[in-house]
């Protein structure tokens, strides 16, 4: 992935501000709601959550994660990689406040 002409191989987590590279998860390919703490903190809050699930869409978000997103006021929005980078670019041009998670390695 390509974020402000830089290539990305490993996962990563993206703020219109700012890029957390080697975003890594407790267990592989599950998010759960501690991997996605810096997301939570993160202020000002972003309106909207992009999770790249990999090319293949292998990554599974455990259910907890969309009902703690909610209670935060995130929407989750969780697609393969390859469409979810497509929605983030869209939404990150819009007036909405995003922010992204991409498993990239598969």
């Amino acid at each position: 992935m390509i974020i402000n002409d830089k290539k990305y191989t490993s996962d990563v987590i993206i703020f219109p501000e700012k890029v957390i590279d080697k975003w890594w998860r407790k267990e592989g390919h599950k998010v759960c709601v501690e991997d996605l703490k810096e997301i939570i903190d993160h202020e000002p809050k972003p309106e909207v959550l992009i999770i790249g699930t990999g090319y293949y869409g292998f990554v599974e978000i455990l259910p907890e994660v969309e009902k703690t997103l909610e209670s935060y006021g995130i929407e989750l929005i969780a697609k393969q990689t390859r469409e979810a980078y497509k929605i983030f670019n869209r939404l990150l041009k819009s007036s909405r406040r995003v922010a992204g998670a991409f498993h990239l390695t598969c």
